[in-house]
This record gives structure tokens, sequence and C-alpha cells, in this order.
């Protein structure tokens, strides 16, 4: 059993920043202006741009909450990827030429366009409420993963400090170019990760004494059912990857990660055009197949190698599979390999600059008059900063909203981000395809939509003595419940007249 890092780990984790940092120098421009900080300069190659989405729609839940997922059930998570193509097209088509037609710099400006400047920065606290939700779930989640391995505990101090390190790198990275060092940083970070679970796939495979087609027959004939099953058909509200959900709610979760999350919608309006920012958005999605595949692989071939009776904790601490794997059987050299991949997996940079964008641009830039372009860039910096600290501190309360939900950590991550997803989708919704709709009633949509989906966790249903059965709605139908309560909202009010570019 190795459980701490040698040498051969230390080494590897070194190099690994050294790898970043001449990165992050090479790709560094001086001189920029707004544009080229928070979009580069729209000159961002097409591939880069997928690769850079790619890096960003994955993280460390994709890293170590998949293969737990393939390891405890099926490979019926791979409806997400299938999903992400149905919601590429409509983003594609309705949304990303509209976004370059109006030529904005974050994609809430369409709702001034349709409504007023309160609508656009309404879904700007909205979207940075919902980031800070998520990317600090997603921060703690890398955070047990770097505090385990370098402390062999989840202790709060320990948690704390991994985040810390984890917010330092963002920060780093930010700083350096933005979003032009942030896409090529992206680019090393997906290499590395793919490259380390890749070589922990060769390493569990390699360890099992048995043949492909045995593999794949105790796959098949698991006790608990085929654990090769790509399809649910159960309309079970408890699954969050059945057909049905998979058909309805992981699609609006998609559409609203791809059209409406500045997070990504801010690499695809790198690009020159909106036909290459729609060609990134797919290409990003069919790269996601063989990726997610081989997450679910290594769980596959963890349950093959612990004959499905794998501990589930180390020192006392509930951890998954793959966590318990790297904790106690990787060998040296091969764990730093696999922390690198881990902290690769979670790099907050992208979720950093996209916030810092809609901070300066949508809140703060119609306040300050004119100021000089440079002006602004300071401005995202110094945004950077504070929104850091708010990921930072959102991360030490997920180490403890997630044990009392006792959620399943892929589970917990998407369904965090449920809370603003459900108001965009409901207000972009109404704004697209009717003439209903005021800023009030979109202010009204964005928190109707929030307590809809907050009514739907743990704790609040205890508090108000809901039905215990509400716990079991899986995250899918519950961003469905709070789309289709923002929407009927936000539909209530009044429309003025807009006229908004038709996609082309």
């Amino acid at each position: 059993m190795h459980t701490s890092f040698t040498g051969a780990d230390w080494a590897v984790l070194g190099g690994y920043v050294t790898l970043l940092a001449l990165a992050g120098w090479l790709t560094t421009r001086r001189g920029m202006d707004s544009d080229g900080y928070f979009l580069a300069g729209h000159h961002a190659p097409t591939w880069l741009v997928a690769i850079s989405v790619l890096s960003t729609v994955q993280s460390a839940a994709t890293f170590l909450g998949v293969p737990d997922n393939s390891y405890r059930g099926d490979y019926t998570y791979i409806g997400g990827v299938f999903a992400s193509l149905i919601a590429a097209w409509i983003a594609g088509n309705l949304l990303i030429p509209r976004f370059y037609a109006l030529r904005v710099t974050t994609v809430y400006e369409l709702l001034e366009a349709r409504f007023d400047a309160t609508a656009r920065r309404a879904a700007g606290v909205m979207y940075l409420l919902g980031r800070v939700l998520a990317s600090g779930a997603r921060l703690y989640l890398a955070a047990i993963a770097v505090s385990m391995i370098l402390f062999l505990d989840i202790a709060p101090q320990h948690i704390v400090i991994s985040s810390a390190l984890l917010l330092a790198f963002g920060l780093a990275f930010t700083f350096m170019g933005g979003l032009h060092s942030i896409i090529w940083s992206d680019l090393v970070q997906v290499t590395l990760y793919v490259g380390a679970a890749l070589v922990v796939a060769l390493t569990l495979w390699a360890s099992l004494p048995m043949s492909s087609a045995e593999a794949i027959a105790a796959l098949a004939n698991a006790p608990a059912g085929n654990k090769l099953a790509l399809v649910n058909p159960s309309a079970d509200l408890s699954a969050p990857f059945g057909l049905f959900a998979v058909l309805t709610g992981v699609v609006l979760l998609n559409l609203a990660s791809s059209g409406l999350d500045q997070d990504i919608t801010q690499r695809l309006l790198a690009c020159e055009n909106a036909a290459k920012g729609r060609r990134a958005l797919y290409a990003s999605v069919i790269v996601s197949l063989p990726v997610i595949l081989l997450f679910l692989l290594i769980g596959s071939l963890l349950w093959l190698h612990y004959e499905g009776s794998a501990q589930s904790s180390f020192n006392g601490e509930k951890v998954t599979v793959f966590m318990h794997y790297i904790l106690t059987e990787i060998p040296p050299g091969l764990r730093g390999l696999v922390t690198v991949g881990v902290i690769a997996a979670a790099a907050i940079n992208s979720g950093l600059i996209s916030m810092a964008n809609v901070l300066v641009n949508d809140l703060y830039r119609p306040f300050a008059g004119q100021r000089s372009e440079a002006h602004f860039v300071r401005a995202g910096r110094a945004a950077s900063v504070v929104l850091g600290l708010a990921l930072f501190a959102m991360s030490i309360l997920s180490y403890y909203w997630q044990r009392y939900s006792d959620a399943a950590l892929l589970d917990f991550v998407l369904g965090v981000m449920s809370f603003a997803y459900s108001g965009l989708l409901g207000v972009y919704g109404v704004a697209l395809f009717t003439q209903r709709g005021n800023s009030a009633s979109v202010i009204a949509a964005f928190l109707a939509g929030f307590l809809t989906v907050l009514a739907f966790q743990p704790y609040v249903i205890d508090s108000l003595s809901l039905p215990a059965a509400m716990k079991a709605i899986a995250f899918p139908w519950q961003l469905c419940a709070g789309t289709l309560v923002a929407a009927a909202v936000c539909a209530m009010g009044k429309a003025k007249v807009a006229i908004l570019p038709e996609p082309g």
C-alpha cells in the first residue's frame, strides 16, 4: 500500500507547475484592450476553442465521479453526451448566431436588446450566483482529492489549504493574459488529465488476470445487472440518467451550459465568426465522447479489479472508488501524475475570467463612465480576486453541504448548477419564443426558478416538513420544474416592443 508522496511524485507535480508557468508566459499578451482580455480579440483558432470548451465542461467531478458512476452502475451516463449533441445543435443555430449579430461581450446583453438594461443586470447577477455555487462545488471536489493525496485525510483545515492552493493556480493564469492565456493553458490541462486517465486505465488493465472476452462477459453478467448497459428506459424520477430524464432535464442542462453560461459561451465568442463558434461547440461535444468513455472504462476496470467489493472509505472518510485506488494502490510516480490530472481537471481560471467579464461588462461598465480600456482590464483582474475569494468560501461551504445531503459527487455538482440554470432557461425561452415579459417579470422569474430548485433540497424539505419523497427526485427533473416555473412567471409580464436579430 502506497500512502504518501515520493520524490518521483513531487517531481511530476513540479514539472506540471513549470509547464503551466511556461505556457502562461509564452501566451501572455501585453497592452491588450478589454476585448483582447475577455474575448482573445476574436482570433482564437476553432480547434483550440473546442478543446478549451471541453476542458471547461469537464472537471474534477468528471475525473473522480464518472468512474464511480460506472463502478456502482453502468454506462447510462453516456446519455449525457447525446443530450449534449441535441443541446449543441439548438445553441449553435438559435443562440450563438444571435450573440455574434449583436456583437456581445457577454450573452446577457441579449436580454438588454429584448427587454432592458435591468434584465441584463439581473441575468448577470443570477449567473454570478450560479457560477459561484457550481465552480465553488468543483473547487471543493478537487480540494478533497488534493487533501487526501497530500494529507491523507479531508480534515477541514486541509480542505482550506487545498482549496487555497488550487485558487492560487487559477488566479495566476487569469492575471497573466486573460482568455488568450487561459485557452492555451486549457490545452495543457486537457492533455494532462486525459493522459493521466489513459495511464491509469492501462495500469488497471495490465493488472487484471483475465482476457478481454472474459472481462466483457463478467461486466455483462454482473450480479446486479448488465454493467455495460447504455440506455435506462426507466421513467423513475430518482434516476438522473434514465432515458426520459436525459431527453428532458439533461438536454436542458447542456443547453444552459453551452448557450447561456458565460463560462462556455465566452470561449465560443472568441472565434472569428458565428460559423466557427458553432463548429467549435460541435467539435467539443464530439471529442467529449471518447473522454467520457475512458473514465467510464476506468470504473469498469476498478469493478473487475476489486471484484465489486472495494472499500469506500480511507482513514474513516468516505471516498469514491477511484480515490480509494489512488490512495492505496497506485505506484509512486503515477500518483503524482494522477494528482496533476485532478488539479488540471479542476482548474478554475476559466470560471474566474467569465465571472470577471460579467461583473465588469454587465454590472460595472454601464456606471463607470468614460474610462480607458486599460482601466477595464485592471477592473477585470481585481474582479477575479474578489470572485476567487467567493469561490473559496463556497468550496468550504460545500464541504458541509455535501455531507448533509449525502449526494454522489457527480450528482452534487450537476445539481448545484440547476439553481441558476432554471431561471436562465425560463427567461431566455420566453425572450426568444414569445412577445411576453419585461424586466420586472424577468427578475421574478429568476427568483422563482431558484426557489423551485431550492425546495427540492433535503435541508429545506426537512425544515418545511415537505413530503419526504421529494428528496429522491433527481436533478434533471428539478431543473425541468424550475425552468417551467420560471418561464410561467416571466411570461406574466406585459411585453415591450423589441426586435432581436434573426439567427443567420
